[in-house]
């Protein structure tokens, strides 16, 4: 009886005629994860199936998968003929594991036949199976509202699939869906979340961050690099693009009005992104802002820096409070890296006062006080690219 891992997903069965391009692109992603192991996956009658996995690596594969954007849930299946024998043979051998515990233990059969032919309704095989189940395993007992331990069946076209149980994935759609976009990445918990969110829609994702050197150190640039790590294991291959913007940083201190450095910062950063996400292919830039958290981003702030460029702008946390994000980044693993005492720039240079209500033709006199696109080029020309996986 091999061992298979069945793969489900949810939203793509609401695709219509596109759903093909989907399950391919799911597919493509499953194996991604699964690499350097060869499984063989398969798409059959909306199901994916990875077989080949070695047994001792299916745990591990199974975690990768649930990573992976796009599938509902997994399980591991054990794979027989299509004969009842060998399927009541398998869920025997399936709920052994757990009736070997303390008396008490409940379960439910569930059927699902996707080839009509089988013999068996689905009423029969969950009705018998319940019977060879409890003849096999007397401490055990049926509920069938609440069971314990789901035993399910189900009869597809070339064979049969017996499991207990089933983990639940990431959801959304596959990465690559829906084009790509560069998610402004900083040290904090907010954008690394972001960057999640959009990724789960489908967005392919490139990354952009800006540092400070000498007045951030290299710990806040290894921090950056951990965080985008964590986002790759869910949005897969990210191009992280580092830009030194110290130079910037001072001539805005030096030069410009200074409750409104943190806003010209914000503007300035939101043009280079836009420069190298327009020559690498994005069509959005992403941010982890939410309204009002800080100074830099009331409603009036959002829209003075929306204004520095034309690209349209993703704010998924717009809406969230601060617990909110926390949990989701709790959630998806980038929190306690995240709270590492390293600075990022956005911490460098903030006034004591901030402007909270800037307007956005004052903010473009104060940035003209200053002939910035030779500092502009400079900072792209420097900028390093790493792939991160």
């Amino acid at each position: 009886m091999e061992k298979v891992i069945l793969v489900r997903y949810a939203e793509i069965h609401l695709k219509g005629l596109n759903r093909p391009f989907f399950e391919r692109l799911l597919v493509d992603r499953i194996k991604q994860a699964l690499n350097p192991i060869k499984a063989n996956v398969t798409r059959e009658q909306g199901r994916i199936f990875a077989y080949g996995v070695p047994e001792e690596e299916i745990e591990r594969c199974v975690d990768r998968l649930c990573r992976v954007f796009g599938i509902h849930s997994v399980s591991v299946a054990r794979c027989v003929e299509k004969d009842w024998n060998a399927i009541r043979e398998a869920a025997i051998e399936e709920t052994r594991p757990y009736a070997s515990g303390a008396d008490g233990l409940t379960f439910k059969c569930f059927a699902r036949r996707a080839d009509k032919r089988f013999p068996m309704t689905s009423e029969q095989i969950c009705r018998e199976l319940g019977h060879e189940l409890l003849e096999a395993y007397p401490n055990l007992s049926v509920d069938v509202h609440h069971p314990k331990l789901p035993v399910t069946v189900e009869i597809r076209q070339n064979n049969a699939f017996v499991y207990t149980g089933e983990v639940l994935g990431a959801g959304g759609m596959p990465v690559g869906s829906n084009g790509k976009a560069m998610l402004l990445i900083s040290g904090g918990i907010d954008s690394p979340v972001a960057g999640y969110m959009i990724a789960k829609r489908g967005v392919m994702l490139d990354a952009i961050h800006f540092y400070s050197y000498p007045y951030t150190s290299e710990r806040a640039r290894d921090k950056v690099i951990e965080l985008t790590k964590l986002v790759a294991r869910y949005a897969g291959r990210i191009n992280l693009y580092l830009v030194p913007f110290t130079e910037i940083q001072l001539t805005i201190y030096d030069k410009c009005p200074s409750t409104e450095t943190t806003v010209l910062m914000r503007r300035l950063m939101m043009k280079i992104a836009e420069r190298i996400a327009k020559d690498t292919g994005s069509l959005a830039l992403i941010t982890g802002e939410s309204i009002g958290q800080v100074a830099s981003q009331t409603i009036e702030s959002l829209c003075v820096t929306d204004d520095a460029v034309s690209m349209p702008v993703f704010r998924p946390l717009i809406g969230f409070d601060k617990e909110e994000i926390v949990e989701k980044a709790e959630k998806i693993g980038t929190f306690e890296t995240s709270i590492l005492p390293y600075e990022d720039c956005c911490t460098v240079f903030v006034p004591k006062h901030p402007v909270t209500k800037p307007k956005v033709d004052k903010l473009r006199e104060s940035e003209a006080l200053v002939d910035f696109e030779p500092l502009i080029e400079q900072a792209i020309a420097a900028t390093e690219r790493m792939d991160i996986r």
